[in-house]
């Protein structure tokens, strides 16, 4: 991540540049295909790079307008507006989950299921692993069979959207994690709304969302 970063101070990868695949750069640097795919994702997250589902990884022609200036400053005000979102999702969702493991059916449990099955099919394409994850969320919350709950979630879609992807890369980066990990994380919470366990259901999902909170803290306190 730093190596590539300099790069682009340096000007050596340009706005618009194209980089190499994420297979090139594990051998170019001799690392595992996962590490080089946290690394690009915390540069996505820092508003750095564009990552496209399809079309390859690309320098971004300008920093993310909140990430412009000195970073931490920058970073106080994206985190701020993160943190502000991962407490209403941990409000909303920890209930949602406790919820759907009482009231959850077979097509709920089978649709859940299908997304853990597409999750684990494209370890190694992030932008699917962000669009599965919210998936995942908006569906347990359709799993309580409450439409205030649904309606809730499906209002925050996009925030939601925004939010995970920025965690989900900065998790990866700061806890050394893995798309395997937190594929473990979905599908355990998953099995406690299959075996009707509401509280380990919330359980789950408050420690799943919370550690999204620890990311944030860690990152302002390396700044």
């Amino acid at each position: 991540m730093q190596d590539i970063r300099k790069q682009m101070e340096d000007g050596a990868l340009h706005p618009g540049d194209r980089l190499a695949s994420v297979v090139d750069l594990a051998v170019r640097y001799g690392v595992g295909r996962s590490t080089v795919r946290e690394a690009l994702s915390s540069l996505k997250a820092l508003g750095l790079l564009d990552i496209r589902q399809g079309g390859g990884t690309f320098v971004r022609n300008q920093p993310a307008p909140e990430l412009q200036g000195d970073e931490a400053e920058a970073w106080m005000r994206r985190s701020e507006s993160l943190r502000h979102i991962v407490e209403v999702r941990n409000v909303l969702e920890t209930g949602a989950a406790s919820l759907a493991a009482r009231h959850r059916t077979e097509s709920d449990l089978t649709q859940l299921q299908a997304t853990l099955d597409g999750m684990a099919a494209h370890l190694d394409d992030e932008t699917y692993g962000e669009q599965a994850d919210v998936r995942f969320h908006l569906q347990i919350a359709a799993a309580t069979h409450n439409p205030v709950i649904a309606d809730l979630m499906e209002s925050l879609s996009g925030r939601l959207h925004d939010s995970m992807r920025d965690t989900r890369a900065l998790w990866f980066y700061s806890q050394r994690s893995s798309s395997e990990r937190l594929l473990g994380e979905h599908a355990a919470i998953a099995a406690a709304i299959r075996d009707s366990r509401p509280e380990e259901a919330g359980r789950l999902m408050s420690q799943h969302i919370t550690k999204m909170a620890q990311v944030l803290d860690e990152k302002g306190a390396r700044l």
